[in-house]
């Protein structure tokens, strides 16, 4: 089946044809994009548009290429031969199998997300080059290789932290996912408040990009900060007339939208200078 956008996520018809193309061409499709454009949600929706398993990986700073293959957890056997105990015979009961590995084996085609890859060191994509490539890694403990059953649609997710090493990049179908423009959103709106009225859409947009264009913003509030924003002012029944007067420099429940004191004041400033030129 051909992905598209579901009655819970609305894809552009760019990520449409990226997500197909990476499963067409059998490669890692790596999407970029900044925090809260839905990234993660894509390889959820994905999985659930195929009626098959999601396997994740969501790296860590502290994350090693290996631990997405298996990890070896010698302390645990030293500690059961020092007992005694049988099952050190048998070294398998100590391996840990770990998501790369769950997704080779699996029955049937699975979606592995390796999440937010670029929280690792520069060298962990290039510690995969091999495994993603031919789906296929030793474990030397069992002296066994590990070949994957049903190819997984592997989707990686950055935040643009850190270039990732361009033999990772030639691996990989690419798409970067722009910010929504307002049609778009008004959609993504609709999917989560169907019964939100225009009215409350239309002043909650023109706040919303005012706040998201204002020059300097060390946090630009993302897409999944703009639906926390709505659901809040529709619990406290704000009314959206009251969203865009100019005698309130700071919107309603602004909390949800900026989320340091240095953009809260950078946006006050600037809204007094403009309220001062009128």
């Amino acid at each position: 089946m051909k992905f598209k956008s579901t009655s819970n996520y609305i894809a552009t018809d760019e990520l449409i044809l990226a997500v197909n193309s990476s499963i067409t061409i059998e490669r890692p499709l790596l999407i970029k994009g900044e925090p809260g454009t839905g990234k993660t949600q894509l390889a959820e929706e994905l999985a659930k548009h195929l009626d098959t398993e999601i396997i994740s990986w969501h790296v860590k700073s502290s994350s090693k290429a290996q631990h997405g293959l298996y990890e070896y957890d010698t302390v645990s056997r030293l500690r059961d031969s020092q007992f005694g105990e049988e099952k050190v015979k048998d070294i398998s009961n100590y391996i840990k199998k770990g998501p790369l590995w769950r997704a080779f084996e699996a029955k049937k085609k699975v979606v592995l997300l390796i999440d937010e890859i670029d929280k690792a060191d520069l060298e962990f994509p290039n510690d995969l080059l091999l495994e993603l490539d031919k789906m296929e890694f030793y474990v030397y403990e069992l002296q066994k290789k590990i070949q994957s059953q049903n190819r997984p649609i592997v989707i990686i997710t950055s935040n643009n932290e850190k270039e990732l090493p361009d033999a990772f990049l030639r691996r990989c179908f690419f798409h970067y996912i722009k910010f929504p423009d307002e049609n778009t959103l008004k959609k993504i709106i609709e999917v989560h408040f169907p019964k939100i009225k225009s009215k409350m859409v239309n002043g909650a947009l023109q706040k919303f990009f005012d706040v998201r264009n204002t020059p300097g913003l060390k946090k630009k509030p993302s897409t999944s900060e703009l639906i926390d924003w709505l659901q809040l002012l529709l619990s406290d029944d704000i009314d959206p007339s009251s969203l865009n007067d100019e005698k309130n420099a700071l919107p309603s429940l602004y909390g949800a939208l900026l989320k340091n004191e240095q953009d809260v004041e950078m946006f006050e400033k600037l809204m007094f200078i403009s309220r001062g030129q009128k």
